[in-house]
């Protein structure tokens, strides 16, 4: 779906990475941005590495890619040691030190790194090929834990559906780095 020339995508949603392609429904939703999403049916789990999903082989992805000047990309992770931990990789810098203060404001309970060094290698989307990096102005890969998404252990008494309170709150924060994107006189 293409709307402003700000894009949210989730390429590894449905069944893979839960909840990604659902968080960034809601943001576009409420932003107007463009979307991007690829949803794996229940039982499906493959994963395909980002840089295999290219505009070439897809149309609505090179229309996606053309449309927007700059990217939020969602993505699924889990580490034990991180389950409390928001990773902003991906080319634009700039970009992710806004997604990282808007997050910081609205996920208190939670790590947001935005040092590229402190980031596992594999999970920091600055391959060229990764389409985090190919709008324009490219953008920044946010990686969940399954907390944030409203998934795991963490939420299973839970029984109010689907925004989790955590997941609203990251909703939020994404909205928020949107709308600072396109202020009057943001870079």
């Amino acid at each position: 779906m293409l709307g402003s020339r700000v894009g949210v995508m989730a390429y590894h949603g449905g069944d893979l990475e839960v909840g990604t392609d659902q968080i960034a429904d809601l943001v576009a939703d409420r932003t107007g941005a463009s979307l991007y999403a690829v949803r794996q049916p229940e039982g499906m789990r493959h994963h395909l590495p980002s840089k295999r999903f290219r505009p070439e082989h897809s149309e609505r992805l090179a229309a996606f890619v053309r449309h927007v000047d700059v990217v939020i990309t969602l993505h699924g992770f889990g580490r034990r040691s991180m389950f409390r931990s928001v990773l902003l990789g991906g080319g634009n810098r700039h970009l992710a030190g806004l997604v990282a203060t808007s997050l910081r404001r609205t996920l208190p309970g939670y790590e947001v790194i935005d040092d590229l060094d402190d980031i596992p290698r594999e999970l920091r989307g600055v391959h060229p090929h990764n389409p985090v990096n190919l709008p324009r102005e490219r953008g920044v890969q946010v990686e969940l834990p399954p907390r944030v998404r409203g998934n795991g252990p963490f939420w299973n008494s839970w029984d109010g559906g689907f925004p989790t309170p955590h997941t609203e709150r990251l909703v939020d924060g994404l909205v928020a780095a949107i709308d600072a994107i396109r202020a009057p006189g943001a870079p």
